[in-house]
């Protein structure tokens, strides 16, 4: 089941995860099992050596993550996470696309891949999710 009627709904309520807005991120595509997202690099997600930044990668990953997660769940929080960075990115873009591995009663597991608009993979995120229960 999903919690976001629609992507311009989940836009609209992750417009708020201001440091990846501000960074660049954006929501592409969203299913019941599925979330893209991008980021156009800039000279602000360079490193001293003109490299990406790992925190930049990680933002990116950690966002589609939460998307996911709150799609299958609302509210779901991470409890664990880990990234393997796998090569340099050459492209312009890097594109992160999130699947669910399981979703349990109250955790969830999300593989994060992300590439660049090259076809180079860039990482792989994995992340736990713990599903909160809310007072209605």
């Amino acid at each position: 089941m999903s919690n976001f009627n629609s992507i311009e709904e989940a836009r609209e309520f992750f417009y708020n995860d201001k440091f990846a807005v501000n960074t660049g991120v954006t929501l592409d595509e969203l299913t019941d099992d599925k979330a893209v997202c991008s980021l156009m690099l800039n000279d602000d997600h360079r490193n001293a050596y003109g490299g990406v930044m790992g925190g930049v990668i990680f933002t990116l990953a950690d966002f589609a993550f939460a998307v996911l997660s709150n799609q299958i769940h609302q509210l779901t929080v991470a409890q664990q996470v880990s990234i393997n960075y796998l090569s340099a990115p050459k492209g312009d873009k890097l594109i992160a696309e999130a699947i669910c591995r399981k979703s349990g009663r109250t955790s969830s597991i999300v593989i994060v891949n992300i590439s660049d608009d090259v076809g180079r993979d860039v990482a792989q995120f994995v992340g736990t999710g713990f599903k909160l229960e809310v007072d209605k």
